[in-house]
C-alpha cells in the first residue's frame, strides 16, 4: 500500500465536473478500502466518479465492477 492517498493528484481529470462534497464523498469512499489495504485503479476511480456525477446508475456501476473483478481474479463468464 503506498503511504499517501494521492486519488485526485493521480487522476484529477476524474474529479473535475465534480462539486466539493462530491469530490469528498468519492475521496472517502476510496479511502475507506485504501485504509483496508485496498489500492484503487484509474478505473476504479472512474467508476465511481462516473456514478457520483449521475453519469451512470446503480446497475451500470455494479455490472462494471463485477466485469473488473472477473477480470483481476482471471474469471471469464460461462458461454463467452
Amino acid at each position: 500500500m503506498a503511504e499517501t492517498f494521492t486519488v485526485e493528484q493521480q487522476w484529477p481529470e476524474l474529479f473535475a465536473q465534480l462539486d466539493a462534497s462530491q469530490r469528498d464523498n468519492v475521496r472517502q469512499t476510496l479511502a475507506a478500502g485504501w485504509h483496508e489495504g485496498f489500492t484503487p485503479t484509474r478505473e476504479d476511480v472512474e467508476n465511481v466518479t462516473d456514478y457520483v456525477r449521475g453519469a451512470i446508475d446503480w446497475d451500470e456501476y455494479t455490472r462494471r465492477a463485477d466485469a473488473a473483478a472477473r477480470r483481476v481474479a482471471g474469471v471469464v463468464a460461462v458461454g463467452r
